[in-house]
């Protein structure tokens, strides 16, 4: 079996769930600080303002019968009002939380902090495991869960990340980002890894490895994992491809990504037999300015707009919602 997150594994490590599971769809939200996207990473200069609104989103979620998880970094798991907005949907079991390390914002601050350091799997192994430990008791102290989920800020893993993991308990990563790659920014490559969850194994342990869900859609889609790489310093060959129908690539993200270009995404990763398809967003994005995703209000009403059309379509499609926990105990069995 693979034995690193950033390595890609073999179709044997494929996990087969259990036959009642069918495919499902997980909603993830990576929980994090507002920061100036264009601007030198920085330990301070960050804000908290959208946390109000996790109120309204989760609101939102489960009036359409979602439990989102909510992977929340260090200032996010140091905030208040965040613990006392999440704590009764927590509660309930109408949401989960995870680990999301941004090692910049994150303590001890031992390292020196650059874009290259801004990858947690890029630091010493014993630095990135001091910052991972001291968040997870964080969460622990102020919300009283037990995490189950773990992503990489920047979907930054490393080779010791998943030994990390496993031993303090977690059953899932959710770093990968497959059909990406991360190198030239100075990131692990993920354009090999399989969109179908699968295990990490090491001295008799495993990890379940939960991928984001993006396809490639289009007359050469087949083709893609081999043809998009060729293409990366010529994004207006890109361009024509998506706009031509030759060759498109979809993140299942309303960052960016239209629902019309979501559902067609969608349509594929069902078609294909994917066990789980795995959303996500970035919770800055819940307040206009702060991500360059969402700049006004009419902006933000389109994201929920597109939240609606693509769970609706789901619906149809009977695709039904998942938790991290089912995940776990459908995999195990």
């Amino acid at each position: 079996m693979a034995r690193s997150i950033i390595e890609a594994p073999s179709q044997r490590d494929i996990v087969r769930f259990s036959p009642d599971f069918g495919q499902r769809v997980l909603l993830t939200v990576d929980t994090e600080e507002e920061f100036d996207w264009d601007a030198p990473f920085s330990a301070s200069g960050h804000s908290l303002d959208h946390i109000p609104r996790l109120a309204k989103f989760q609101q939102f979620c489960e009036g359409i019968g979602i439990s989102p998880v909510y992977l929340i970094d260090w200032p996010v798991a140091s905030s208040p009002l965040a613990k006392d907005i999440l704590s009764g949907p927590l509660a309930e079991g109408k949401a989960e939380i995870g680990v999301q390390l941004h090692p910049w914002v994150n303590p001890p601050h031992d390292e020196e902090v650059n874009h290259h350091n801004s990858f947690a799997g890029n630091l010493p192994h014993e630095l990135e495991n001091a910052k991972f430990r001291k968040l997870l008791d964080k969460i622990r102290v102020n919300f009283g869960v037990e995490p189950m989920i773990y992503r990489a800020g920047r979907y930054g893993a490393g080779n010791e990340t998943a030994a990390m993991l496993k031993s303090a308990g977690l059953a899932i990563d959710s770093s990968v980002r497959s059909n990406f790659d991360y190198r030239a920014a100075g990131g692990p490559d993920y354009s090999e890894h399989p969109l179908q969850p699968y295990w990490i194994e090491e001295d008799g342990t495993k990890l379940l490895e939960l991928p984001l869900t993006t396809v490639f859609w289009g007359m050469l889609r087949k083709q893609g994992r081999f043809l998009y790489p060729k293409l990366q310093d010529w994004p207006a060959a890109r361009s024509l491809l998506a706009k031509t129908g030759l060759l498109e690539r979809i993140p299942l993200t309303p960052e960016g990504v239209s629902a019309d270009e979501a559902l067609r995404g969608i349509d594929i990763a069902i078609d294909d037999g994917l066990p789980v398809l795995v959303l996500s967003f970035h919770s800055p994005s819940l307040i206009p300015g702060s991500t360059p995703y969402v700049r006004s209000e009419d902006d933000l009403d389109r994201m929920y707009d597109w939240w609606r059309r693509i769970f609706t379509y789901l619906d149809m499609r009977g695709i039904q919602p998942t938790t991290v926990e089912q995940i776990v105990k459908s995999a195990q069995a």
